[in-house]
């Protein structure tokens, strides 16, 4: 199940998203918004759905989150993004992948 977190995850909706997976999450994020979309199979079923609400494609970045080791993993097939000077599945920019970093610990606690 996909959830947009837009405040802290709750403990259900991290039981939730954590159901596709088991051990982590699959995430898009908004860095605009601030928003979190996680749970899908793939990172582009989570950016679909902050696409449906209203998020910018320019926006939306892919990411994992490791509940056991609270960590962030900034790489994602939707991250390839040669026009955003991003060639390759990790996101070069460590300020963009730094605000991702701070959003997901927001929004999961850490």
């Amino acid at each position: 199940m996909i959830h947009i977190i837009a405040d802290n995850a709750t403990p259900e909706q991290v039981r939730d998203m954590l159901e596709t997976l088991g051990t982590y999450i699959k995430l898009a994020v908004d860095v605009q918004q601030r928003l979190v979309a996680g749970g899908g199979e793939m990172h582009a079923d989570c950016e679909a759905v902050l696409l449906e609400a209203g998020s910018q494609q320019r926006d939306v970045w892919g990411a994992d989150w490791f509940p056991s080791s609270n960590t962030v993993r900034c790489q994602s097939l939707i991250n390839l993004r040669p026009k955003q000077e991003n060639r390759s599945l990790e996101i070069a920019d460590p300020v963009l992948r730094k605000t991702i970093e701070d959003i997901v610990h927001e929004r999961f606690g850490s």
